[in-house]
């Protein structure tokens, strides 16, 4: 007896939509095809798009240390509703995930408490160049962050020669926040104070670049995989296009969905992060840079706040905004518009990830696989609304937007854990294997 049948669908199988059963059992995919079994529970997906269960590169839970505003609870939850079956998490917690002890501790929080499945970044620091380079076997752990410019928390490594002790111990990948510590301090005298307009202008396209050609530098001498998150600038995407290889890049829904200064504009704080929102030459490039599959990955970079903290006086304001249980949709609505195939979003959040970081048996429809599914339908609409949001920061810069194409289920592990907007079950996330 099979534990559950996704009949009458369209299915994403070897880039392309084929009507297809898929046969569940003990969490796994056991038969593609026709299949007339029995099971304990039958899923009808008549006019919906099964694809792989999609993966988000790049979330901040902020568990432990700032769990009023998140823990891995509550993110797992908004990942679920958003049809987002496993999530990267960052290390720049309070205390940081800089060491085994606290990557331990991490993974005993997440048990039992998760309905998605789970990676953590382990921290780099000036001074862990022992630990990083023991990382191969570490169990759920996704790569290495960097943060070569100081954004939240306190995981700095702005030094050039402690950022090549970091590439040069590295035994995963190095996932970067490339900005440049230099130039924001030098740029600090350019912050208006209470004009979040300033916030592009301090953390200027220079500071981006600057670090980037950095950082490319170092990781091709030392032979290392490096993964810059967070693209916002037109040079970056001109600049990483002729370094592909070991050198893969990330950009976020919201770079490719919002510009200056309108978003500033409507959103004041609100649409303050780091790297920036920056203007339309940039929006246009990044979107160049999709269009033409020089960007690896799409993550949400998934940064909640609460709204009493956004809404102090900037610079006071911390820079970060939720995306987690967003990023589906407004990626569908950009597919239903033309801007990207629906081939071309599974490479972003199912096929590459699954090459760059090495995860098993994730990102595709085939036999033996693990049963991750994002169930979409592509005609429906949605307007994101704040009073939706799974989030304990309770708000989204897309409240109000209207999306279309939304995820209508998620399926972890054979187990539905969300229909309709309804999250159901335990959560049973577990760690993705290496």
């Amino acid at each position: 007896m099979l534990d559950l049948i996704i009949k009458n669908a369209s299915c994403y199988i070897d880039k392309d939509l084929k009507d297809q059963d898929i046969a569940i059992k003990s969490g796994k995919i056991i038969k593609i095809g026709k299949i007339e079994s029995e099971a304990k529970e039958i899923f009808d997906a008549k006019d919906l798009t099964v694809l792989p269960g999609c993966i988000d590169t790049q979330t901040h839970f902020r568990e432990p240390g700032s769990t009023d505003t998140e823990d891995l609870h509550s993110g797992s939850r908004a990942a679920i509703a958003g049809g987002i079956t496993s999530v990267f998490e960052m290390p720049n917690t309070n205390p940081p995930t800089s060491n085994k002890i606290e990557f331990q501790k991490k993974l005993d929080l997440a048990k039992n408490r998760m309905y998605c499945n789970y990676a953590f970044y382990f921290g780099a620091t000036a001074d862990n160049a022992n630990e990083l380079a023991d990382l191969k076997n570490l169990e759920g752990c996704c790569g290495i962050k960097l943060f070569a410019g100081s954004s939240t928390g306190n995981l700095l490594v702005a030094d050039e020669k402690d950022i090549e002790k970091v590439f040069q111990s590295s035994s995963k990948v190095v996932a970067v926040h490339s900005e440049d510590e230099e130039i924001l301090n030098k740029n600090k005298k350019l912050i208006k104070d209470g004009d979040v307009h300033s916030h592009p202008i301090w953390r200027s396209d220079e500071c981006a670049i600057s670090s980037t050609r950095r950082i490319v530098k170092i990781a091709e001498r030392y032979k290392k995989k490096a993964h810059i998150l967070h693209i916002t600038t037109k040079q970056e995407i001109d600049f990483l296009s002729q370094h592909k290889g070991n050198i893969t890049f990330e950009i976020t829904p919201q770079h490719l969905t919002i510009f200056a200064p309108d978003c500033y504009n409507k959103l004041g704080t609100y649409a303050q992060m780091n790297p920036p929102i920056r203007d339309k030459s940039h929006y246009d490039r990044l979107w160049y840079g999709v269009k033409n599959n020089f960007n690896d990955t799409i993550g949400s970079d998934h940064a909640p706040h609460l709204k009493k903290n956004k809404e102090k006086n900037y610079p006071n304001s911390p820079s970060g905004m939720p995306g987690v249980q967003t990023l589906v949709p407004v990626m569908l609505n950009h597919v239903n518009d033309g801007k990207l195939s629906l081939e071309q979003f599974m490479n972003f959040v199912c096929e590459n990830p699954v090459k760059i970081f090495g995860i098993k048996n994730k990102g595709f429809i085939k036999e033996g696989f693990d049963a991750d599914f994002t169930i979409v339908d592509m005609n429906k609409k949605i307007v994101i609304k704040n009073e939706n949001i799974e989030s304990k920061c309770g708000w989204s810069p897309f409240d109000g937007f209207e999306f279309k194409g939304a995820p209508v289920s998620t399926i972890v592990g054979g187990q539905i854990k969300m229909k309709e907007g309804k999250i159901l079950g335990k959560p049973e996330g577990k760690p993705l294997v290496f």
